[in-house]
């Protein structure tokens, strides 16, 4: 068996190394660089002069107060939905969950954005329908209020697909039992299911904390006219005004970042320890309740709330597109194609972003496959610590703000590279390198449940054929991964093609990405294009969803989020 690792493993020697060495350069070097110039700015006593300054303490409350609150409104909302959802026999289950996750995968910028199109006294949509409030009229979206319901908005699928993954897995036979003993439906949900229950729920919170975090479009656009400044945005107009300490400071203040952050999970893990959760006996769904008549009540609420958080603000950023200039009313003599016009066929800035982008994209979703499925194949034929910590690294860069591994991919390239001399800050590279870090753990999630599910019987009979790796990972392996690699692209992709926090910092002239654009052309004061090129983002993301919901049935459960 020359060449493989022990006897009866089909697993190359080469290729657990390739595995390791590939995670250390996309997710432990550019950590320990940021740690390093952290230690170097604390020797230097930088961190005494960060932490000096009043600003840093006004972001730092900033950050946590909009986090907590906004966490407290996507608790709410993503429970409600998870629980009626997955719980009640609620029509129009697959629908509700597709829409309910659509926020999800929408830019931060855009939701601001469209929120903004849809509230105030210049709102166009409200102009239109004669119910905008009186000019001169403060917007109430600029505040800490106003961030965090977006937050809440934002972030609530995410405690939705927390929440539910725990409520599949329900005692059936437990519920069925208390009902046959005369418990109310009341009775069952308080002292069986949400007891259950609450390993998602806090897991769905530490995840929406975290998340309210690190995200930059919307406390960018509504809290910098506001001069409500968090950490991240902090960081962002630190490097606008770059000076000899900026390194410095940002490496500081991204270290205060992934300290909240951490703060978060480390809450999530002292709450749920000592509590024992294992469910013995049927488990599944099927412990649905009936809700008679209340159908009538859920039914319409689910729905007007997907309507204020989705269709509402959609028309609005339609409206913002189709006048010219923010706070026109739209009219018919208003009313005009020519933002989408001047985006499409006159902006150089916004042809270059959209190429920007879509390259990115699928440049990223494209590596990543290659890389995530010969991890895939080698973190599921070992079962030792070694792969067990290597999954770990490789969650620990989407698990953290995107702003903090932005900052360390820019300490790691702001010289050149050592021996090679070349420089990536400033190019497209840096950005491509940071994605391929900050999405890997997204590619692999996929195409690691489709391993589980392959019988390693069918490639064992073809390694005793004579058959060497690569032929079995072409003709065995890879055919029967293909729809969860698929599901892997889109994924990848659909996030990549949105992203705005990493590129925020990284990107230079020429190397502008969709979420940079939709920003840049809003501060500048052209909302109406801004609108537009938000418009034909949100389109490209439900066309993106539905490839996915078209791929589902084909997928291991679990793959397509808003799916059973």
């Amino acid at each position: 068996m020359h060449g493989y690792v022990r006897t009866g493993n089909s697993q190359p020697a080469w290729l657990f190394p390739f595995v390791v060495i590939t995670v250390l350069i996309l997710s432990v070097l550019p950590l320990a660089r940021l740690a390093m110039v952290g230690i170097a700015a604390f020797a230097n006593g930088g961190v005494l002069t960060v932490l000096g300054d009043p600003s840093v303490w006004s972001a730092t409350y900033y950050t946590i107060v909009t986090a907590l609150f906004g966490t407290i409104i996507s608790l709410v909302i993503g429970c409600l939905f998870a629980f009626l959802l997955t719980l009640t026999d609620i029509t129009g289950k697959g629908l509700l969950s597709f829409f309910f996750v659509l926020p999800m995968m929408i830019p931060p910028q855009v939701t601001a954005l469209a929120w903004v199109q849809m509230s105030g006294p210049s709102s166009p949509l409200l102009k239109a329908l004669s119910i905008a409030p009186p000019l001169g009229s403060p917007q109430p979206l600029y505040s800490v209020g106003g961030i965090a319901l977006l937050y809440g908005v934002q972030h609530a699928p995410l405690v939705y697909l927390a929440l539910r993954a725990g409520l599949m897995t329900l005692p059936r036979d437990g519920v069925e039992a208390a009902r046959l003993s005369g418990a109310s439906s009341l009775r069952v949900f308080r002292d069986i299911i949400l007891p259950l229950s609450l390993p998602g729920i806090i897991a769905g919170a530490a995840i929406s904390f975290v998340s309210c975090t690190g995200n930059f479009g919307i406390p960018a656009i509504l809290g910098i006219p506001a001069s409500i400044f968090t950490l991240p945005t902090l960081i962002f107009t630190k490097f606008s005004a770059f000076t000899s300490r900026t390194f410095g400071d940002v490496a500081v203040l991204s270290g205060i970042i992934a300290m909240i952050s951490v703060a978060g999970l480390m809450i999530q893990d002292r709450a749920l320890r000592g509590r024992d959760y294992r469910i013995i006996g049927l488990s599944g769904a099927s412990a649905a309740f009936e809700l008679g008549a209340w159908r009538f009540a859920f039914t319409p609420l689910l729905w007007a709330i997907l309507f204020f958080m989705l269709a509402a603000p959609f028309s609005a950023l339609v409206a913002g597109a189709l006048v010219p200039a923010y706070g026109v009313p739209l009219t018919f003599k208003t009313m005009s194609l020519h933002a989408f016009e001047e985006i499409l066929f006159r902006q150089a800035v916004t042809r270059t972003a959209f190429v920007n982008s879509l390259s990115l994209a699928a440049a990223t979703a494209i590596c990543l496959l290659t890389v995530t499925v010969l991890a895939a194949y080698a973190l599921t034929r070992r079962r030792d610590a070694a792969s067990r910590i290597v999954s770990s690294l490789i969650e620990i860069p989407y698990s953290l703000p995107g702003i903090v591994m932005a900052v360390s991919f820019i300490l790691v390239f702001a010289a050149p590279i050592p021996f090679l001399h070349i420089s990536l800050y400033g190019t497209i590279w840096i950005i491509l390198i940071a994605y391929l870090s900050s999405f890997f753990a997204v590619s692999l999630k996929p195409v690691v449940s489709a391993f589980h599910q392959l019988d390693p019987a069918l490639e064992e009979a073809a390694r005793l054929s004579g058959a060497g790796f690569f032929r079995r990972l072409f003709d065995i392996i890879v055919p029967l991964i293909a729809p969860a690699a698929g599901a892997s692209v889109i994924l990848v992709f659909l996030i990549a093609c949105n992203e705005l926090t990493i590129s925020a910092l990284l990107w230079s002239a020429g190397t502008q990405t969709l979420g940079v654009a939709i920003y840049n052309l809003d501060d500048s004061g052209s909302s109406d294009l801004a609108s537009a090129l938000s418009v034909l983002v949100v389109l490209m993301v439900v066309v993106m969803m539905l490839l996915l919901e078209f791929l589902a049935k084909r997928l291991p459960k679990g793959v397509v989020p808003w799916r059973s």
